[in-house]
């Protein structure tokens, strides 16, 4: 099968399958000498709601990432990496697409926690981009919850599937709707997946996690 014609899942990170906001909220407590029982969980993009001021939010970033390892030290976001590994071995091809190299002169480091961490929970990939522009890479469907995001994949005709939090309650859930879990998440990805395959005359998977006829678990021709 030529990666051309696989189906792709175009993959967000920060927020969709890494806690991005629950360890933000560990070390903006540290940064600011609050409790974090006092940073509210209800936060809008940019963290606004824990006070930080005019051009606060990327000295913060710069200090979690240079100093508190913020890409390899965030959990993962319940369910993803074994949803993500079941889909991967039915023959989704992941293709992770993620905008972390928003500090200038630190992207190894970036670059380098973000490969230790989808190693270290053993996320499975075959693609790695990252870019802010993400309608610019090829999936069939994205998962994906910043704002900005999800409305530049929807003007760019893309199908996407927002990952519920409190930073896109405000978008319309359609099109492509809106997962609160990763097993809401994982059976839309597959639903649309299959679909694609009958469409292609191709065999499903005979059970969940296990590859099609012919497929390995690396979702390449046998």
């Amino acid at each position: 099968m030529a990666v051309e014609s696989q189906f792709v899942l175009g993959l967000d990170l920060d927020g969709c399958v890494a806690d991005f906001y629950g360890r933000m909220r560990q070390i903006a407590a540290e940064w600011t000498g609050r409790a974090e029982s006092d940073l509210t969980t209800n936060v809008r993009y940019g963290l606004p709601e824990w006070g930080l001021v005019d051009g606060e939010y990327e000295r913060l970033h710069r200090f979690a990432v240079t100093q508190r390892d913020l890409f390899m030290s965030m959990e993962p976001i319940s369910g993803a990496p074994q949803s993500i590994r079941r889909l991967g071995s039915e023959g989704v091809r992941i293709r992770v697409i993620t905008h972390r190299l928003f500090i200038r002169h630190f992207h190894q480091t970036a670059v380098a926690q973000t490969v230790s961490w989808l190693d270290a929970h053993a996320v499975p990939y075959w693609d790695l981009c990252l870019m802010r522009d993400k309608e610019r890479v090829d999936a069939n469907v994205y998962v994906e919850d910043s704002p900005q995001n999800v409305l530049q994949l929807r003007a760019a005709g893309k199908d996407v599937i927002i990952f519920d939090n409190s930073t896109n309650v405000e978008l319309e859930d359609e099109p492509g709707g809106r997962a609160r879990s990763w097993a809401e998440a994982e059976g839309m990805i597959r639903a649309r997946y299959y679909a694609w395959l009958r469409d292609a005359g191709r065999p499903l998977p005979p059970g969940l996690g296990l590859p099609p006829e012919g497929v390995s678990n690396g979702g390449i021709t046998v």
